[in-house]
């Protein structure tokens, strides 16, 4: 039987540094998190913005450090971008799937199906020639690193999710989804589970990670607000070895490839 909790707490950390190549990110979460008062609790689900992960783990590239294909010089005269950072989209990429002017719409080694292989600029430094800040090698990894190195030093039984903002089919605008994800189920079986009238569910799957990202998308912000980091509570988190990987449909079942 799912438990669906009748109310949550999301908490935004205020104060959190700049992140450098390197840094210690469980450090930084420990000392945001007195800082703003806050005591991690078995149960809470510790949500970080993507950048601050890429960030620590050196995923920022100088693109003046990039040399262009001949594939990436005739893309980028197509979608009016830098043939540098198309050279970079397209080494993220498994797959190009659309090219339009201002964007590509790649899948992502990930399996992610997103703009530009989720490669941005905002929110970070552009010295010299400009930078462009990658997704994480492995997000689901870093999740788990994360929950362990908390479990380290407080003893306690966190999750932890890592999110993007990105755009969906058919609509309209971004939105908070999860691209790592430990310490908790990222899909949720709900078949078999009854309804109001005791019907057990036949298709019914929740992205839960992605709905706890939306969530905590709504106060970590999207622009200058510096608050990468938002503390869920209340949560039912389903199982323990839950993945991001999980909520990615494999290309066989997609209807429209």
């Amino acid at each position: 039987m799912i438990v669906v909790p009748a109310a949550v707490t999301l908490s935004a950390l205020n104060g959190v540094p700049m992140v450098a190549p390197g840094d210690d990110l469980s450090a930084m979460l420990l000392s945001a998190c007195h800082a703003n008062g806050l005591s991690l609790q078995d149960g809470d689900i510790v949500v970080l913005a993507q950048k601050i992960i890429s960030k620590a783990e050196g995923r920022a590239v100088p693109l003046a450090s990039v040399s262009p294909s001949a594939e990436a010089i005739d893309l980028a005269a197509q979608c009016h971008k830098d043939p540098r950072l198309v050279e970079l989209i397209l080494s993220e990429s498994e797959k190009l799937m659309r090219v339009r002017p201002g964007v590509l719409i790649v899948r992502h080694r990930l399996g992610l199906v997103l703009a530009n292989a989720g490669i941005d600029q905002s929110n970070i430094a552009q010295d010299g020639d400009g930078v462009a800040l990658l997704l994480p090698l492995d997000p689901d990894g870093s999740a788990a690193a994360l929950r362990r190195a908390v479990h380290d030093a407080l003893g306690i039984d966190i999750a932890v999710v890592i999110i993007d903002s990105l755009g969906r089919a058919w609509r309209k605008g971004t939105c908070g989804v999860a691209i790592g994800v430990a310490g908790m189920s990222g899909l949720l079986d709900l078949r078999g589970e009854p309804d109001l009238h005791g019907r057990p569910l036949q298709t019914s799957e929740l992205g839960l990670a992605d709905e706890v990202a939306a969530a905590a998308s709504l106060i970590m912000g999207q622009a200058g607000e510096g608050r990468p980091i938002v503390v869920a509570r209340g949560i039912a988190r389903g199982r323990n070895e839950g993945s991001a990987a999980e909520l990615i449909r494999e290309p066989a079942m997609d209807l429209f490839p």
